[in-house]
């Protein structure tokens, strides 16, 4: 009996110290990481109602007068790095003027646990809202298209701009790269226009019975949507620029997601009243 408690006392004692060194780990991985957002950003968007806050974000502009169609571009659950910038630039080269804005106010980390803080601590109705500044200092832009206005984003990034989608009838488009999804085709139907799907076959956060149940979800409502899955690769798969330009999966991915944005944004569709 002494040997069980010994070694349920040593289990026990581990398990504290490693659950301390995990909540400690947080503010650490913040600490080193201060700063990071600031570096990034070039703009900030005025708060257009109530409830939102000053949006600091990073702006890629195209050549040409325009007015350009446009794309909200929303970073992974790592906050807004210089990786989002790098995809933002290389979407300003085919034309589109792109922000992608610090949904995170502030705060950008490295640590797993901290990002899933990151996501859990941040309200969804104080993402929507600060989404909304973006859009609509877009809309009111004259060297953009306000009836070529895209919502996508990455990890996290994809499932908020679904989410946001859903209440904005101005959106030309939404484009979900492995987010979080909604299977309920009433809410599905309020979606404002085509949707695109990208998705790794192997990823355990987005398993593809979800992106199956997405699908058949989309197709009781009069959404186009597209959605492709690649076989062999997991969550995250579409990474930096230089990550695409090394070619196979996410070189795939991100073409098709490109070709889709092209078609998209080719016509324009009139603003909601």
């Amino acid at each position: 009996m002494r040997t069980l408690r010994r070694v349920a006392t040593i289990l026990l004692v581990t398990l504290l110290v490693l659950a301390l060194g995990l909540v400690l780990s947080v503010p650490f991985d913040r600490a080193i990481t201060a700063g990071r957002v600031d570096a990034v950003t070039n703009v900030t968007f005025p708060a257009s109602q109530a409830d939102a806050h000053p949006v600091a974000a990073y702006r890629a502009d195209p050549d040409g007068e325009g007015p350009h169609p446009a794309v909200v571009m929303i970073h992974e659950f790592w906050g807004l790095r210089s990786d989002i910038a790098g995809k933002a630039d290389a979407l300003a080269d085919l034309g589109y003027v792109v922000v992608a804005p610090d949904t995170f106010r502030g705060t950008s980390v490295n640590w797993v646990p901290s990002a899933i803080w990151n996501v859990i601590s941040t309200p969804a109705e104080s993402i929507d809202a600060d989404l909304r500044s973006v859009v609509d200092a877009l809309a009111a832009d004259p060297t953009i298209d306000p009836d070529r206005i895209v919502v996508m984003g990455f990890c996290y990034g994809g499932g908020a701009a679904l989410r946001y989608s859903l209440s904005d009838p101005r959106l030309a488009g939404t484009g979900v790269f492995y987010g979080t999804l909604i299977t309920e085709p009433d809410r599905l139907e309020t979606l404002p226009g085509p949707l695109l799907g990208i998705f790794g076959e192997e990823d355990a956060q987005i398993p593809m019975d979800e992106v199956l149940a997405f699908e058949r979800a989309l197709q009781e409502t009069d959404v186009p949507h597209e959605l492709y899955s690649w076989p062999g690769v997991g969550h995250a798969f579409v990474g930096s620029v230089e990550e695409i330009a090394e070619g196979g999966p996410p070189a795939e991915a991100w073409s098709t997601f490109t070709r889709w944005l092209e078609d998209v944004t080719a016509t324009t569709t009139p603003t909601a009243p």
